[in-house]
């Protein structure tokens, strides 16, 4: 491991989309909340150095955290005593109650976890803070008198100590993504520290399809365009190539497929393939197999939907099931989670293929999600799918990191030596199984113990 690497705690970390992110900006991401059992055994497998807690955060304390992160700060071999300072708390709290997409609750219980966050800022007093959510949350109102929920939590943070920068809006599309996510950033500096300026757009984005309105906060002129939906997933092979992976999430590929794919992978695929690095990267790279095509189950179509899918346009929606065509040179709509067991477990609409008369894979999800082809998900496309839509782009989450980076002055070096990943058996298990690997409290996690593996596949659209 390199020494010297600033520090990080992520609450509400999922899958581990804005570790990712932080880890790729030069961060020691020491240790991770998550309440979901299933993201927090993934976010285990891809990120083996961080201790994970699977634990609601409204129950964590700091002195716990500190103690979290102390074993991660010897799993990633750093050398000397820790302070047991953070430089830089994140997380994504969930958005659910606070979505436009959705109902809007204020009776959600998951609104108050911004202020669990907003807690934790002030127990354990970090360098600066990062928190991620959904746009909505700038005109949800806390109360009947009309007063926002984002500005008594910026008054909270306040009154903790930190200097508060201006909420932005940032679009993934104006940071290399091929996706219109428009999602707000809160950022924060201790008293004293510097405060850091949001990320400048690295890109403009594309239209979803030939005639649309560019995405709002990405007509951004004399910028190169951010990848197209083609030039993230146009290397991936057809999936009905595989039978076995109507049954697993993984293949092996023979030469010619592996070759195949090197030779068509874009600048934007050969990123994520690791053929190349991008001179802002510093993360660990990580041992794995890039013959080992994962994240790819297969879903199954009846004749009638793929019939209704093959006369849908690129870039319109099918009319039954209101499911997007990609347009291959467009960016993709936002990437949705779908609701959780406690809320149905109602599935998200998912894009269909721009050229194939199915609906994507996770994989192909994931590249339009800016996630590398080591990163893995739960095998299946349930569980895969809601942890890529519940992430932060890993791109967008290096972006804001990066300008942290040159708040705190420091300068970072590229690890050379890679970590192995985590056991695979981790990506396989159900709620109850994860918990317990975890050892977390079984009967605080969501209820889906009697829920076998097979039936969290999703039904055929």
């Amino acid at each position: 491991m390199t020494a010297n690497r600033p520090t990080a705690i992520d609450l509400f970390a999922g899958a581990g989309g804005l570790s990712l992110g932080f880890e790729q900006a030069g961060f020691d991401v020491l240790a991770a909340v998550e309440y979901d059992p299933i993201h927090a055994a993934t976010h285990a497998f891809n990120f083996p150095a961080t201790e994970v807690v699977c634990a609601d955060a409204s129950d964590v304390t700091a002195a716990g955290l500190l103690d979290a992160a102390a074993v991660g700060w010897r799993r990633h071999e750093r050398t000397g005593d820790w302070d047991r300072q953070i430089d830089v708390l994140v997380g994504g709290p969930p958005c659910q109650g606070f979505s436009t997409g959705g109902k809007r609750q204020a009776d959600d219980a998951r609104n108050k976890l911004v202020f669990a966050f907003a807690r934790l800022v002030g127990e354990l007093q970090p360098r600066y803070f990062v928190m991620e959510n959904v746009q909505g949350l700038a005109s949800f109102l806390a109360d009947e008198r009309g007063e926002r929920l984002l500005d008594v939590l910026v008054r909270t943070l306040q009154a903790y100590g930190y200097e508060v920068a201006r909420p932005a809006i940032l679009n993934a599309c104006a940071f290399g993504v091929p996706q219109d996510r428009r999602r707000l950033f809160l950022v924060g500096a201790r008293t004293g520290e510097c405060l850091p300026e949001l990320p400048t757009p690295k890109t403009r984005g594309r239209v979803r399809r030939p005639g649309a309105p560019m995405p709002t906060g990405a007509n951004l002129d004399g910028l190169p365009p951010c990848p197209s939906v083609w030039e993230a997933i146009g290397d991936l092979p057809d999936l009905d190539r595989f039978p076995g992976l109507i049954a697993s999430d993984a293949v092996e590929l023979d030469l010619a497929t592996e070759s195949a794919m090197d030779t068509d992978a874009s600048a934007y695929a050969r990123l994520l393939r690791g053929l190349d690095t991008p001179p802002d990267d510093f993360g660990y790279p990580r041992s794995w197999d890039p013959g080992l095509l994962t994240s790819s189950c297969r879903t199954t179509h009846t004749d009638a939907v793929r019939s209704r899918f093959a006369s849908t346009a690129q870039g319109s929606a099918e009319q039954v099931s209101r499911f997007v065509r990609l347009h291959p040179e467009g960016v993709a709509p936002t990437l949705r989670a779908g609701t959780h067991y406690e809320r149905g477990s109602f599935n998200a609409p998912r894009p269909i293929h721009p050229t194939l008369d199915r609906v994507i894979s996770v994989r192909e999800a994931a590249r339009l999600h800016s996630f590398p082809d080591w990163f893995r998900l739960h095998w299946t496309k349930w569980h895969g799918f809601r942890q890529v839509g519940n992430s932060v782009p890993p791109q967008v989450g290096r972006s804001v990191a990066h300008t942290i980076i040159q708040a705190m002055d420091v300068a970072i070096e590229a690890p050379d030596k890679p970590i192995e990943l985590g056991d695979p058996d981790l990506l396989l298990l159900e709620n109850r199984e994860a918990a317990k690997r975890l050892g977390a409290d079984v009967d605080r996690m969501p209820r889906n113990s009697l829920r076998v593996r097979t039936e969290s596949l999703p039904a055929a659209a």
